[in-house]
């Protein structure tokens, strides 16, 4: 393999870094296996195959890997191009520059046209923290779901991830993959399957069904052990799939807790929590909503740590949202 100076594959530079972000190592290792099982897998990504974990995949499949540099654009338009050969190209680049940037081509190169484009925004909501508004991505949850006959899916950890693109291989149409920064905790073993479109029930609740996506999981299942441990009957929805969006798992929820809050790292406005809200309007369901998330703003620059304990994004901070929420549910 051919890296820069000083970053050698056995550098304490890159294991350090591939050490620090563990998921994307799996986003790598998991495109190299199928492309050994004979998957028509090519990978491309805009300058940032150290950054994303694709570095792995280059080592073992150096002719199926594609360096556009930093040309999001140009990336996105000629995997357009590849997959109608019969390819299935997954290209990878930070969220914002993916879902914001390229918007066009993702709308009219890929998705009018129907191509099975796999588009990975990884870094995705507040994780480049310093990196400030031009790399945060908070809004693009919206703009992809809002994009015809394009899938949207969060997963919430490293096995998550290694599922949900080995469910995506031979799905029809293109795909959108929302991903952190690879430091996200554990919620599934190794060797998990996910199907896309069916949300993961963790727990029932009476009082109260937290639906979250993506790195909002981990931390909604401990502000639900939290809640639990002090008598409120709480479930946990991991919402994996944002489009299509699993309706009869949010009715389900709607029909046996008094309050349904959803969780995201994005803004409150068009990503999950408007997608439920548009589900159980249109059903009919006598529930109450509550959206948290970050609340129609460009977030704060500063360490990702400090970004989630500002925006409640922790467990701490769901935990003490969703006890404010019930006590207005309860009036």
């Amino acid at each position: 393999m051919s890296v820069a100076p000083g970053l050698q594959p056995e550098s304490w530079h890159l294991l350090s870094l591939l050490e620090q972000a563990p998921g994307l190592q799996a986003l790598g290792d998991t495109l190299a296996d199928l492309a050994d099982e004979g998957h028509p897998v090519v990978v491309g990504t805009a300058d940032l195959k150290y950054s994303n974990g694709l570095v792995r995949f280059q080592e073992r499949h150096p002719e199926k890997y594609l360096q556009f540099g930093i040309s999001e654009q140009h990336m996105v338009s000629t995997a357009a191009g590849l997959a109608t050969t019969g390819l299935r190209p997954y290209v990878a680049t930070f969220a914002s520059f993916m879902a914001l940037l390229a918007c066009e081509q993702i709308r009219t190169d890929v998705a009018y046209t129907r191509q099975p484009v796999r588009l990975i925004g990884h870094h995705a909501g507040i994780t480049l923290g310093f990196y400030g508004t031009s790399h945060h991505a908070t809004e693009d949850l919206a703009v992809t779901r809002s994009i015809a006959g394009l899938t949207v899916v969060a997963p919430a950890d490293t096995a998550a991830l290694a599922a949900v693109l080995r469910a995506s291989v031979d799905l029809p149409g293109p795909v959108y993959f929302r991903i952190g920064r690879g430091r996200d905790p554990d919620v599934y073993p190794a060797g998990t399957t996910l199907e896309i479109g069916k949300a993961v029930e963790h727990g029932t609740g009476s009082d109260l069904t937290l639906i979250a996506t993506g790195s909002m999981v981990h931390p909604a299942l401990g502000a639900a052990a939290a809640l639990t441990a002090d008598g409120y009957d709480v479930g946990v929805l991991d919402m994996h799939t944002v489009k299509p969006l699993d309706e009869e798992a949010v009715l389900r929820a709607a029909r046996r807790s008094r309050l349904l809050m959803t969780v995201e790292e994005h803004n409150v406005l068009g990503g999950l929590g408007g997608a439920v809200a548009e589900v159980i309007s249109e059903h009919g369901v006598p529930v109450r909503l509550h959206r948290h998330g970050i609340r129609d703003e460009y977030s704060l620059i500063g360490p990702p740590t400090h970004l989630y304990g500002h925006y409640r994004l922790n467990a701490a901070g769901v935990e003490a949202e969703a006890r404010e929420a019930l006590r207005t549910a309860s009036r």
